[in-house]
């Protein structure tokens, strides 16, 4: 019995690792074409085109000063960017990052001599002496996720050690419709999102729709330089309330951060997300609209109502006024945000961030990220296994009352030059425990590096950062005179 019982044991393993060699060999072709295309360097359309949108010219964003002996940013490229160079040879010991991102990346109000990319690399070498530190900024104004794609994958040609993405507050800027997109329910998206990472898919797949990309709606083809809505007189009317077209930029939103980071995971790049800021208890929304299913009778109340409100009334009795009015209106930004601040007051914390958010979600010209694309990011990190900075939650944490305002916010998304400095912090802290910085040498403390910095800069320089805040919340206000082109 006992030799039967062997005997069968020893029958049925080699039948299972006959199957599984089997099936080894059956997966084998697979496996060897997968390496055949990674070694060749190729990628799918998916990963090079963008299904929601074109551009009429994409210019590189570096081109060469042969006399320097540096890259540098094409001219072509200024104002949106400032100017920023690096060499052309890379030397031995030199560790290049690459801060990609919008305006906050490029220090506005002010320029990149107070932004986060130039306080890294002033600690980096107070840090760490055994490498020559390049952090170079390429924030763009007004620029949004689908803007940096072409710009990720032209500097990861340059040879760089880590890129750092801050973006997300400039996806509602650029008027785009997303009418020829077929939605799909989301778990055939995400199946393909995973099986897109698979080059023989890619492949298979590009195969089969004939390597061509469906011709774009020539509403979404975009002109090289930003044109934000805002950037026009009457911008800021133009902005409807579209919960459709709100998904659709968050959703590709998401599809442009995954781009960027497969790009960077195909030449081994390591990239770093940051989880934006954004001024919520000092910044009130841009427009409001009433709840599209309000009676008649519901918007003269409110109306009534709202315009009752005033100074000298007693907090808790305002509070009573504004919770009935977003009761019956819960889609109003401006009456979220004024009960936000009357909770403030109040000492009710936890309810007034949540209508202080509510306010910023339901703003109608969103100029600050809303809070799915902060799923989004999350996701994607979780996804492909990458560091997220969490500036958001930083300044939280250091906020009076947990709420960022003021003390830490310029305007609606912009930190003040301090704020900066504390993004710079976290992002050391990242780079040390990933281990590309050696913190065991060096002096942490950089007060003496900063103040002398911030020392030389010449009085003008604050000055014009002053006049350019001004300029942005004129332009957020949709206070601009100047008149769009007639084409």
């Amino acid at each position: 019995m006992a030799d039967i019982q062997v005997s069968a044991a020893k029958s049925w393993k080699r039948s299972l690792l006959f199957r599984l060699g089997a099936i080894a060999i059956g997966l084998l072709p697979f496996l060897l074409f997968e390496v055949t295309l990674w070694s060749l360097g190729w990628q799918s359309a998916d990963a090079i085109t963008d299904p929601y949108i074109g551009f009429t010219e994409i210019r590189p964003l570096f081109e060469v000063n042969a006399e320097e002996g540096e890259y540098e940013i094409a001219s072509n490229r200024l104002p949106l960017f400032c100017e920023a160079k690096f060499p052309i040879t890379k030397a031995d010991n030199e560790f290049r990052i690459f801060c990609i991102g919008g305006s906050t990346v490029q220090g506005r109000p002010f320029a990149p001599d107070t932004s986060f990319p130039k306080w890294l690399q002033l600690r980096l070498e107070k840090l760490d002496a055994s490498k020559k530190w390049t952090v170079v900024n390429c924030g763009g104004v007004s620029y949004a996720s689908y803007r940096l794609v072409p710009i990720v994958k032209e500097v990861l040609e340059y040879k760089p050690d880590l890129i750092v993405l801050y973006t997300g507050q400039n996806e509602f800027l650029e008027d785009r419709t997303y009418s020829q997109i077929k939605k799909l329910p989301r778990w055939i998206g995400s199946t393909h999102d995973r099986l897109s990472k698979v080059r023989t898919y890619s492949f298979l797949r590009a195969s089969l729709m004939g390597g061509s990309s469906r011709p774009l709606d020539p509403e979404n083809v975009l002109p090289a330089d930003v044109e934000a809505r805002l950037d026009f007189r009457g911008g800021l009317e133009q902005y409807e309330r579209d919960d459709d077209w709100r998904n659709n930029v968050i959703d590709h939103f998401e599809q442009n951060l995954n781009v960027m980071v497969r790009a960077a995971q195909a030449v081994n790049v390591p990239l770093i997300l940051c989880n934006p800021v954004t001024n919520l208890r000092d910044a009130s929304p841009f427009k409001s609209q009433h709840s599209a299913s309000m009676t008649d009778a519901e918007l003269s109340v409110f109306e009534s109502e709202w315009q009752s409100i005033n100074g000298e009334m007693e907090w808790q009795q305002i509070k009573s006024k504004l919770e009935k009015l977003v009761e019956i209106n819960p889609r109003h930004a401006g009456a979220h945000y004024k009960l936000g601040q009357v909770y403030q007051q109040l000492g009710q914390l936890e309810s007034a961030k949540h209508h202080l958010i509510l306010a910023k979600e339901e703003d109608v010209c969103p100029l600050r990220i809303v809070e799915p694309m902060y799923a989004v990011i999350g996701r994607v990190a979780k996804s492909n296994e990458l560091p997220i900075v969490d500036v958001k939650a930083f300044f939280e944490g250091v906020a009076p009352d947990g709420i960022p305002g003021r003390e830490s916010m310029l305007d609606h998304v912009h930190p003040t030059i301090f704020g900066h400095q504390q993004i710079s912090e976290l992002l050391l802290l990242e780079m040390i425990e990933q281990g590309w910085v050696d913190a065991s040498t060096g002096e942490r403390d950089c007060g003496d590096v900063f103040r002398e910095h911030l020392s030389a800069l010449p009085f003008l320089y604050f000055e014009l950062g002053k006049d350019r805040l001004a300029g942005l919340k004129r332009w957020a206000e949709g206070k601009v005179t100047r008149e769009r082109p007639i084409e």
